[in-house]
């Protein structure tokens, strides 16, 4: 376990202050793996966040886990695929092309104000970050089916095979986050009893 370490990918507009975030940090540093988290800042600009995050993962020599919420998870699933790493998927962006083509304009960070601009082309660049296949044995699949802004069967169907728990009702925030943080610790190899 002391070679262990997981990257969180926050969503959308979110942030390392995000709930999810500060509740996996406060929850590892509790039993004394604060040094085990790394949680960038992802740019809202595609491109640019994939290369913030291949930096991260290249100057690492732990064993990481990914862990990405919503646009997070899109982009943990083609990093997982692109270095064979195991990643745990919350309510995940399986069609974020799609779906932020629907966002483009002005934007809000919901934790700092900082406000900018998504285009076309931004959208755009989703498109080269959406693996052909995936791999299920390197996946655990978080998904409630109440998430508002997603069609959490859409996870289900592209992530068919992996291990998936599946939580009747929540939201797009994955409410039961704090009950899942065992689970993801273990798949993560950083579970302490």
């Amino acid at each position: 376990m002391a070679n262990v370490g997981i990257v969180y990918l926050h969503g959308f507009c979110s942030s390392p202050a995000s709930w999810k975030a500060r509740l996996l940090a406060d929850h590892l540093a509790a039993r004394g793996l604060a040094d085990r988290l790394l949680c960038p800042t992802l740019s809202p600009v595609p491109n640019e966040a994939i290369a913030r995050l291949d930096a991260v993962l290249a100057g690492e020599e732990r064993q990481l886990t990914l862990v990405g919420s919503s646009l997070g998870g899109f982009y943990a699933s083609w990093l997982a695929e692109k270095y064979d790493l195991p990643a745990v998927l919350i309510n995940p962006a399986v069609q974020a092309p799609t779906l932020l083509e629907g966002l483009i304009g002005r934007h809000a960070n919901f934790h700092t104000g900082e406000t900018f601009e998504f285009t076309a082309a931004h959208a755009g660049q989703l498109l080269a970050l959406t693996p052909a296949t995936v791999t299920p044995s390197r996946y655990l699949l978080l998904v409630e089916t109440g998430d508002e802004l997603l069609d959490y069967y859409l996870a289900v169907t592209r992530f068919a095979g992996c291990r998936q728990t599946i939580v009747h009702g929540g939201d797009h925030s994955f409410a039961s986050f704090p009950e899942a943080l065992p689970q993801i610790l273990d798949f993560c190899g950083l579970l302490v009893t």
